[in-house]
């Protein structure tokens, strides 16, 4: 694999309530580590939050999509202006491997996998035990425009509006993933 084009850009079903959704990025894996683990930088592509690293420390993640990209596009009437979550960390070996449970409830749980390809690194994000179909969607096309944002910063580019972005991908993976 030698750049992004390589890669399928769709997250897939890897058991049934489990996606994988990967990019290739420019490396080196500390710059990525720094965009997962860093509030100031994950903020310019998913989300606000200081973040400890020891297992059991809590993070509180803070979205606010319509910061993302200017403009951001027509947020859908269902979606907030600001959403937050508080996850807890599972893993952390840095820069390799980060876990944390997906919210409160701790009903989920994201992986965050780095690993050096050369001058570029493989991130590799496995969200598991996703809820329910409509959840399904929402996090596929969730984290699938999130990471394209974060594919254009890292670039140097303009990232497509966010919420126009998120919408045309949620239909594609009702499209991909049927219930």
């Amino acid at each position: 694999m030698t750049d992004t084009m390589t890669l399928d850009s769709y997250g897939r079903l890897i058991e049934p309530a489990t996606l994988k959704i990967q990019r290739l990025l420019p490396g080196p894996i500390e710059r990525i580590w720094d965009y997962l683990t860093e509030s100031d930088l994950r903020r310019q592509w998913l989300a606000a939050g200081v973040m400890g690293r020891q297992p059991g420390t809590s993070v509180e993640f803070v979205w606010r999509n319509d910061e993302l990209t200017d403009p951001p596009g027509q947020r859908p009437a269902d979606m907030s202006e600001e959403h937050r979550m508080t996850c807890t960390i599972i893993a952390c070996d840095a820069p390799r491997r980060l876990v944390i449970t997906w919210g409160e409830k701790q009903t989920g749980e994201v992986a965050f996998e780095l690993e050096r390809m050369g001058d570029k690194v493989l991130l590799t994000i496995i969200h598991r035990r996703v809820p329910n179909h409509d959840v399904l969607l929402n996090v596929s096309s969730g984290w699938h425009a999130h990471l394209d944002i974060l594919v254009a910063r890292l670039a140097g580019t303009q990232p497509a509006p966010h919420w126009d972005h998120w919408t045309g991908l949620r239909a594609e993976y009702e499209r991909r993933l049927p219930a």
